[in-house]
């Protein structure tokens, strides 16, 4: 089951990556200096980044994209992992391209097209928080990801990041638990910029302690801390509350995060209904979700509704008891049947699949929200059922977003 649901999660990542019209494809490049410091992918190839240069006004400003793809669950699950792109920089053989939020193309990114933009592959699974010292006499893996963030970061403040005026850390899925527990560590690297923030994709993962499967999904974190060692590593202030198994969920890691923080989130998020809960009811509910209904609201039956509606009511009570009031947090809690926003036209230019909250897009929510023109915390209560925003193909997403005149132009900022 664990090599499934890696497979998947490669897959998800794959199709993020592969060639699409009108986007930028950049080259990777390899961080060979990085191997002498120990910061190495879990096979020991050296770590790597794809980086294009700011300009105009955006030439001070720096924003960094993580890469998801879940986590590795054991020594041999984590093996597997190594040899695949997921776990080695020798695997990774095709180039990102950027869009969404990290496109160059200032029709679909006005506030950050002409940005510093950095996407960061993920290759330790464990969301760049691992450091152990030895290599595993077993298997002959390093789980090194939190060396692989601190060589990257030291990398970029020398290319010119430590005069960053403004700057952004974020990321989807995994990369979006990255961004929560790395986000406080990367504003103290800044410590001169007007303004940093960090944004979350999809990386508000429930711990659901009154839904079926809690200890499964209890399990499957504490298979991540014992595989890589992470206990000691969690945020203390979470660790000295509760046990350390619980200190990847989420609700127990945002209400100490000091630096400002936007979470993009939907409440019927499919791959936690898919993996974190339909998985742990059983072998007969299994056989019931075979017909694709998460990849098709019109394939499901008033029984999945009904499952995914208590998974939405538990996943809307946890999100509003963890996320504060204040102008410090930003929240865009759509109803979409899917996984992940930022990396692509069509999440970032939201309304060309109705996804629209308040009157703004995601794209537009969250301009307002970094360059402080105004507060943004809005979720979804109206539908209590889940839509297809199924993500259009490159050219219906560009057309679509151009003829409804979706995308917007630049926030007005001063900087």
């Amino acid at each position: 089951m664990a090599d499934h649901w890696l497979k998947l999660l490669i897959y998800s990542v794959f199709v993020l990556n592969i060639k699409v019209h009108g986007a930028s494809q950049v080259n990777l490049t390899i961080l060979d200096s990085a191997v002498s410091k120990g910061a190495v992918c879990l096979d020991g190839s050296p770590p790597m980044y794809a980086y294009e240069k700011g300009s105009g006004d955006g030439a001070n400003n720096w924003l960094i994209y993580v890469e998801g793809g879940a986590w590795c669950l054991s020594k041999d699950n984590c093996l597997l992992r190594s040899q695949g792109m997921m776990g080695s920089s020798r695997k990774r053989s095709n180039n990102p391209y950027f869009t969404g939020i990290i496109d160059g193309d200032q029709t679909f990114n006005p506030d950050f097209y002409n940005w510093n933009r950095i996407y960061l592959p993920y290759c330790d699974g464990a969301s760049f928080m691992a450091d152990v010292e030895g290599v595993d006499p077993e298997t002959n893996l390093t789980f090194r990801g939190a060396r692989i963030f601190d060589v990257v970061m030291e990398e970029l403040l020398n290319m010119g990041m430590k005069n960053a005026e403004n700057a952004i850390l974020s990321g989807t899925s995994a990369g979006g638990l990255t961004t929560i527990l790395h986000c406080d560590k990367f504003r103290g690297l800044l410590p001169n910029a007007r303004r940093v923030k960090c944004i979350s994709d999809s990386g508000f993962f429930i711990h659901g302690k009154d839904l079926p499967g809690a200890k499964g999904r209890e399990d499957r974190f504490a298979d991540v801390i014992n595989t890589h060692k992470l206990a000691e590593r969690l945020p203390a202030s979470c660790t000295s509350k509760m046990d350390p198994k619980l200190c990847l969920f989420a609700e127990n890691l945002i209400g100490d995060v000091q630096t400002p923080l936007f979470l993009v989130e939907t409440s019927f998020d499919r791959w936690q209904i898919e993996k974190n809960f339909v998985a742990f009811l059983g072998d007969e509910a299994a056989q019931l979700w075979s017909n694709n209904c998460t990849r098709n609201v019109t394939r499901c039956t008033s029984a999945q509704f009904r499952t995914m509606q208590d998974f939405q009511k538990v996943y809307l009570n946890t999100i509003q008891k963890a996320v504060d009031k204040s102008a410090n947090r930003g929240l865009f809690v759509n109803t979409c049947l899917l996984h992940g926003h930022l990396s692509n036209r069509d999440g970032m230019c939201s309304s060309v699949v109705g996804n629209v909250l308040q009157g703004d897009t995601i794209r537009k929510a969250i301009g307002e929200w970094y360059f402080d023109r105004s507060p943004f915390q809005a979720i979804d209560f109206k539908n209590n059922l889940p839509r297809n925003c199924s993500y259009l193909t490159w050219d219906e997403a560009t057309d679509t977003c151009l003829k409804t005149n979706a995308c917007g132009s630049k926030s007005n900022h001063d900087s």
